[in-house]
């Protein structure tokens, strides 16, 4: 790609943030379902076949916000360090980002995610997206772990790949319900990492009983 290209995507990646950030702003200010496309574009100054352009859907401007965690998992699994364990691979990256307060797990106090996360949960058009995103990250660790020789194929692999995406949900869950409670970030991130060890070890139980 030569120079202009590159000029050329680096414009294309500027309007999109600027009309994801623009959007998120108003969703925040006045509600998911108060907002209209047209009042974005508006506001973002570009017309509305433009903002569907980058964005197909409303809904797809949060969730860009965590598309690219949708196969983190498997991702995880396919780079782990070699001689690794699938299972230890993951344990190490969820309590790396439990430290570095990575918003996807729950462990992050700052206003917008934790507002962002509340719109998540009581839109249900945003809700459904998220669910399709799990499965589909499920399905991937699937692959992930039969490659990796985990678990062998079929039913055994998707249960167990989608038992370690919903444990990774719920310790997400848990440490946004204790900071939205009112508790210090650096109160309930040892009890965090508690929380992923235990859950780590049972996932692990389970996985040699597969």
């Amino acid at each position: 790609m030569g120079a202009e290209g590159g000029l050329r995507e680096r414009k294309k990646q500027r309007t999109r943030t600027a009309i994801a950030d623009t959007a998120i702003e108003m969703f925040l200010e006045s509600g998911f379902d108060e907002v209209s496309c047209a009042e974005i574009a508006a506001r973002a100054e570009v017309s509305k076949p433009t903002l569907f352009k980058y964005f197909p859907t409303k809904e797809d401007l949060v969730l860009h916000r965590i598309i690219d965690h949708e196969q983190e998992a498997a991702r995880v699994v396919r780079d782990r360090r070699s001689g690794e364990a699938p299972l230890n691979a993951l344990r190490r990256h969820f309590l790396a980002a439990l430290d570095a307060h990575d918003p996807i797990t729950g462990l992050n106090d700052d206003p917008e995610v934790l507002a962002l996360h509340q719109m998540f949960e009581t839109t249900p058009s945003l809700s459904a997206r998220v669910l399709g995103f799990v499965a589909k990250g499920a399905e991937e660790l699937a692959a992930a772990l039969v490659d990796a020789g985990a678990v062998s194929g079929g039913v055994a692999a998707r249960v167990a790949a989608h038992q370690v995406i919903i444990t990774l949900r719920v310790l997400a869950e848990e440490n946004l319900r204790e900071l939205a409670g009112g508790r210090a970030l650096d109160e309930v991130h040892p009890e965090a990492v508690a929380a992923a060890r235990r859950a780590f070890a049972m996932l692990r139980a389970a996985l040699d009983a597969a």
